[in-house]
């Protein structure tokens, strides 16, 4: 199941602007340690959902886990060899908009070594580079 918005009537939306830093949602808020991206993106729920899996897996429900990010922008691709024109194409799929520094998932209740093993395994799944950051 993707992560999407539950009304999504007029979903047809803007690029939008990725320049600059995350202003908020860039320290450890929720658990003891966190992944934070250091380039931006468009992630998608795909992505997210990769990631998600592989830190559950790792942490073999033990401790507790937050997604700091959720795809709410939704992005639409015109068909293969189609003319330009005749309007915007048909919705995609739903991205997060990721700037630097922004944290991605937080972990709590798990010692520092299986968070690091964890949050490394979902940094894998991931288009972008991220560091492993702790509340100290």
């Amino acid at each position: 199941m993707a992560l999407m918005p539950e009304r999504v009537k007029y979903r047809k939306m803007h690029r939008g602007n990725r320049a600059g830093t995350a202003m908020s949602c860039n320290q450890v808020s929720f658990g003891e340690y966190g992944l934070q991206a250091l380039e931006r993106c468009w992630m998608t729920s795909k992505q997210i959902e990769a990631a998600r899996v592989a830190i559950t897996r790792t942490m073999k429900r033990h401790g507790k886990m937050w997604i700091r990010i959720f795809p709410q922008k939704s992005y639409t691709k015109k068909p293969l060899e189609t003319r330009m024109g005749k309007g915007k194409g048909p919705l995609e799929g739903w991205v997060a908009v990721v700037r630097p520094a922004t944290m991605l998932f937080e972990v709590d209740g798990v010692p520092e070594v299986v968070a690091r093993e964890s949050l490394r395994l979902a940094a894998t799944k991931l288009p972008i580079r991220t560091r492993f950051v702790s509340r100290h």
